[in-house]
């Protein structure tokens, strides 16, 4: 069936085309269903005003267009004779336009064909779901506030107690967002095409979930990304709660990472695995692969922990990765080797540094191109940590050479401008610029508000 039988079947009035922008926010414009014919699918929808995305266009060079996805399809579930299409940004005279993140991932793969690899993917999507937040930024001069109300949350002094970092794996009825994670992983599945494997209540005590998306292509895994996101606020908003993807909205408690999981394939034969080797049974391209990661981790942060937010999960004692090392099994690595299982088709590599606010289109073409860079170079990864990492001292540290991730994101931006070879030219120079200062501007300008626990410690001095 073409897609134009589809809509009719489908009763599609209205339709909505997606894409994600640079800093990995979803924008979306609806058209009516007569103004999507098959010069659409060709040569894109001309519905987008660059200079109002930013690090798009200047306003006198604004015009840009929308090319709907065809296998992104999707009847909207919630709303009658409404679809929709994430689509790639397109420029007037029909070039793919260099700033969108999905052809970014498209031109990496690329480098993957070239070498006759295959990647899989899937990803650990970790958030938080909660009754209210209230957020005050409007009155900088009498104090800015934020409150955050779950029925989940420790204080809470009604229904079953609960405690710090005590929220991973309960049971019904202390787990109150399983109807809601069945809901958007049924949905999902049904809909979207996108395999929930498992769903639970991870380690935060107030509603922090994890879903756990099916491996796929990157391209697959990034939409899926996309998808996650929309359902879960749109379904959400339907059950009245909000749900957040920032990695670190609650003190105290641990935060949100986007674990990602990674294999190379070549045919029907997966290229990490060595039944041979007798620390992992991982083979010597996926040790290359690491060295890669290993060896750009530093400026990879700035596109994986893309916030200043970011780096307030990154720190010792919540699960989250701080140090640029591999290990299996071993937690307190940035990357790990999983060993649930002895299967060839169940290697991998789990890069844990990512966290949900970042773009996943940029997110995944960076992590690629690191490990090729990787496999190319034959990078050594060093000897594998399988020591508790953060109870090494500095002198071990030290003596193992063992980098840090950055502290914060102006020292992973920085990183990134210094070391950035490895992504051109699938990342153009344009491209790593304007992320560069928009990423800047977006530091500089969250660093300047005092904060509350700055007045509580240094008011009275």
């Amino acid at each position: 069936m073409d897609i134009f039988s589809r809509l009719d079947e489908d009763g599609i009035r209205w339709i909505t085309l997606q894409f994600m922008d640079i800093k990995g926010y979803i924008k979306e414009v609806t058209v009516k269903r007569g103004k999507i014919d098959e010069d659409s699918f060709a040569r894109g929808v001309p519905k987008l005003d660059g200079s109002s995305i930013e690090g798009f266009t200047s306003i006198e060079e604004s015009d840009l267009t929308l090319k709907p996805v065809i296998n992104t399809y999707v009847k909207i579930p919630w709303r009658s004779g409404l679809a929709r299409f994430i689509s790639e940004v397109v420029e007037k005279d029909g070039k793919p336009y260099e700033k969108d993140g999905r052809i970014i991932l498209r031109r990496a793969l690329t480098a993957y064909d070239a070498e006759g690899f295959t990647p899989y993917i899937g990803i650990e999507m970790e958030f938080f779901v909660f009754n209210r937040v209230e957020i005050d930024m409007t009155t900088p001069y009498t104090g800015m506030s934020y409150r955050i109300y779950s029925d989940e949350s420790p204080h809470n002094t009604t229904g079953y107690p609960r405690m710090y970092k005590k929220g991973y794996y309960p049971a019904t009825p202390l787990d109150t967002l399983f109807n809601y994670r069945m809901k958007i992983s049924d949905l999902l599945a049904e809909y979207f095409n996108c395999e929930v494997d498992a769903h639970h209540h991870e380690v935060a005590t107030s509603g922090q979930v994890e879903l756990d998306i099916r491996y796929s292509t990157p391209l697959s895994t990034a939409d899926n990304v996309l998808n996650v996101k929309y359902v879960a606020r749109n379904i959400a908003d339907e059950m009245g709660y909000v749900v957040t993807f920032m990695p670190k909205p609650l003190y105290g408690d641990n935060g949100s990472g986007m674990h990602t999981h990674i294999s190379i394939w070549r045919e029907n034969i997966n290229l990490f695995y060595d039944p041979d080797d007798e620390y992992a049974e991982l083979s010597q391209l996926g040790r290359y692969f690491i060295g890669g990661l290993i060896e750009h981790g530093r400026s990879l942060a700035a596109l994986v922990a893309p916030t200043v937010n970011s780096y307030k999960r990154l720190i010792p004692g919540y699960e989250a990765p701080v140090y640029l090392v591999w290990s299996k099994a071993n937690r307190s690595a940035a990357i790990r080797v999983p060993m649930y299982l002895k299967r060839d088709y169940n290697k991998r590599i789990e890069f844990r540094p990512p966290d949900p606010s970042a773009n996943p289109y940029i997110a995944l073409a960076a992590i690629l191109l690191a490990g090729l860079d990787g496999i190319k170079k034959k990078i050594d990864p060093g000897d594998p940590i399988d020591r508790n990492i953060y109870e090494m001292s500095i002198d071990e540290l030290r003596r193992y050479n063992i980098k840090m991730l950055p502290r914060d994101l102006y020292e992973a931006l920085n990183e990134l401008k210094s070391d950035d070879t490895y992504l051109k030219p699938y990342f153009s120079s344009e491209f790593l610029d304007t992320y560069y200062d928009i990423k800047l501007k977006e530091y500089k300008s969250i660093s300047e508000y005092p904060t509350t626990p700055e007045l509580y410690y240094y008011f009275s001095l």
